[in-house]
């Protein structure tokens, strides 16, 4: 199972939100590409960045950062936010990062993204953002009438490389994540799936390795490992040791 740490970039610079609100951030670094350097160095496999600005303008908007990070590290990159089509795909996977996280289309066009993954086969990721249940899309700023684990039926095929699915009630707010709701999209998929949203300490990745079994590939880290409440690198241990 993969620990993946997150770099969430707006204006540049490194931050972390609350529930997704840009208006209650945190700014943790005015270097993103020190900062993704130092979880290389603990032993991150893999690096989850999303462009904030993006998702919310519904365009790449930190292209040029986001291109030196992936040029500064030799740990793969997975993106989302402000994917909409595939000339933003193509973008993308020209910056030099290796997956693509498509969230808002995903939930508006599935026929279009399943299009995406076969042509780009390993490199197309769905991100499923839920909201009491119901997939939330823009940027978290609308929500739609579908649950999520609706959503995730339709990207149960071979192409795409993962599901990744947040909690946003949960997202930035050390509470935990949603191991019900994420047991339940395990059951219901066999696409890998990686959680994210509410991860805390070292208790929450136990109850996290407790889904391995079931199907969970891999969860996505923020506020923990900048505020302090968990180390990267006795996740990473505590996981490898299964």
């Amino acid at each position: 199972m993969e620990v993946i740490p997150a770099l969430d970039l707006k204006g540049g610079r490194c931050v972390r939100l609350r529930q997704g609100r840009l208006d209650d951030e945190t700014v943790f670094s005015d270097d993103p590409v020190a900062m993704a350097l130092r979880w290389q160095a603990v032993g991150a496999g893999r690096l989850h960045v999303v462009d904030l600005d993006g998702a919310v303008g519904g365009r790449p908007a930190n292209a040029e950062v986001i291109a030196a990070v992936c040029a500064a590290l030799t740990i793969p990159v997975q993106l989302g936010g402000g994917v909409r089509d595939a000339a933003g795909l193509e973008l993308a996977l020209g910056l030099g990062v290796d997956r693509v996280i498509l969230g808002t289309l995903a939930a508006q066009d599935p026929e279009a993204v399943l299009t995406l993954a076969q042509r780009f086969p390993g490199r197309v990721v769905v991100g499923i953002d839920a909201r009491d249940g119901l997939v939330a899309t823009a940027g978290w700023t609308q929500t739609s009438r579908i649950h999520f684990l609706e959503l995730a039926r339709r990207y149960d095929r071979p192409e795409v490389a993962a599901i990744i699915f947040t909690d946003i009630a949960r997202d930035g707010m050390h509470s935990g994540p949603n191991l019900e709701s994420t047991r339940r999209l395990c059951q219901e998929v066999s696409a890998p799936v990686i959680a994210a949203g509410g991860v805390h300490d070292l208790r929450d990745v136990r109850r996290l390795l407790d889904l391995a079994p079931l199907g969970l590939a891999g969860f996505i880290t923020g506020r923990a490992i900048y505020e302090g409440t968990l180390d990267l690198g006795q996740a990473l241990a505590l996981v490898k040791g299964g």
